[in-house]
């Protein structure tokens, strides 16, 4: 498998995309177009969003061809180079996703060695569900589960603190609740302007910040790039 899972599209004060293209455009190494799912976007519309990610891309020489525009999407998936599944809202992406069966599509690719590559709530809907978004439910998804590339949750855009003046619960609590109820999976904090690359079955956090590691019964703990991630696995 091949996977780019990248925490956040945007650090602050850079232009779209700016920080991961490079990794991007390794990652993507001899890919000439990539099949887009836009279906985060909840107040723009597919259409711009494919349009925005086209403009980033074509710095690579990579098409964009968006989901939305096809009859079957999931056709489009099987054939497809590649797949990228853009950010926004976790609960709209994964509705649309399951409704056209594009979960299980996508994971086929996957298993056949088609590169994927997902940021943000992209990201977060390569695990097994997509129960550890920061995102608020605005519509409902036939379930929770998605994709399942990875045996390990995702929590993107990771903070380790709450603003200043705020009272309630700080990521890590959420997530502490989230192995209380589900104590045989692993989750990691991705915190912002990091990713994780899996190829030949290796496992890599790529960036300038350390990732948290969460599981019931373990102490909380953190990993540095080039630590070994093979437990994930």
């Amino acid at each position: 498998m091949k996977l780019l899972l990248i925490s956040n599209s945007t650090n602050a004060g850079e232009e779209y995309l700016r920080y991961p293209m490079p990794e991007i455009g390794r990652f993507l190494a001899g890919i000439h177009e990539i099949a887009f799912v836009p279906y985060a976007a909840v107040t723009f519309s597919y259409a711009e969003y494919e349009r925005k990610v086209q403009a980033r891309f074509s710095e690579l020489g990579i098409r964009v061809r968006s989901v939305h525009r096809a009859k079957d999407p999931a056709a489009m998936i099987r054939t497809a180079e590649a797949v990228c599944v853009g950010g926004g809202n976790t609960f709209a992406l994964a509705r649309k996703m399951q409704q056209q069966g594009l979960m299980s599509a996508i994971l086929r690719r996957i298993r056949a060695g088609v590169p994927y590559v997902g940021w943000s709530a992209g990201s977060n809907v390569a695990c097994p569900t997509i129960s550890t978004t920061n995102d608020m439910p605005i519509v409902q998804p036939e379930s929770f589960r998605a994709i399942g590339a990875v045996k390990f949750q995702i929590n993107p855009h990771y903070l380790d603190a709450n603003p200043a003046g705020h009272a309630g619960e700080t990521r890590e609590q959420r997530i502490l609740e989230y192995i209380e109820a589900n104590p045989r999976r692993w989750v990691v904090g991705l915190r912002e302007g990091c990713m994780l690359r899996l190829t030949d079955q290796k496992l890599e956090l790529i960036g300038n910040r350390p990732m948290r590691l969460f599981r019931k019964g373990v102490e909380t703990f953190e990993v540095a790039p080039g630590d070994d991630l093979s437990f994930l696995l």
